[in-house]
């Protein structure tokens, strides 16, 4: 073999091996391209979440009453706020009664704890404890999600 013959075998290795360098290099580049995009979200608009369902709400009637000491007159309005249909019919048939535990629960207040907002706070988790239990036995719970004052007046 002659000097040229070896210089050309040689040539065509040094060419080989920074080619298989690239080549390697270019198919770990978009393996790992690959594999970022898959694991990324989709870039397309995410379906729309459904709308919250139709809140339900029961107006009551206005309470007047005499709180603890006779010359404080306590005058609040409330709406509930309640998790079913279900829950609004319960409470529509038996309004006297829901009615009834209210009027017991204001009347047990103290004027200058309601004067406050932590008081008005507490009234809200008293309505929902005194509305939720049975109205007769048998019944499920009353599920008030929410009081909402739409009146309050303390005298």
């Amino acid at each position: 073999m002659t000097d040229s013959t070896l210089n050309k075998k040689k040539r065509k290795r040094s060419i080989w091996i920074p080619l298989l360098v690239l080549i390697t290099l270019a198919a770990c580049a978009t393996a790992g391209y690959s594999y970022w995009r898959m694991h990324q979200q989709p870039s397309a608009p995410a379906a729309e979440p459904p709308p919250p369902p139709t809140p339900v709400f029961f107006a009551l009637d206005t309470f007047t009453v005499n709180l603890g000491d006779a010359d404080r007159v306590l005058y609040v309005g409330i709406t509930l706020r309640l998790k079913d249909d279900a829950t609004r019919a319960r409470i529509s048939e038996y309004l006297p009664d829901v009615r009834s535990r209210l009027l017991l629960l204001f009347s047990r207040q103290d004027a200058t704890q309601l004067a406050t907002d932590t008081g008005k706070q507490n009234l809200v988790a008293a309505i929902k404890e005194t509305i939720a239990p049975p109205l007769v036995p048998g019944q499920p719970k009353q599920e008030v999600t929410d009081v909402l004052y739409t009146a309050f007046i303390l005298r």
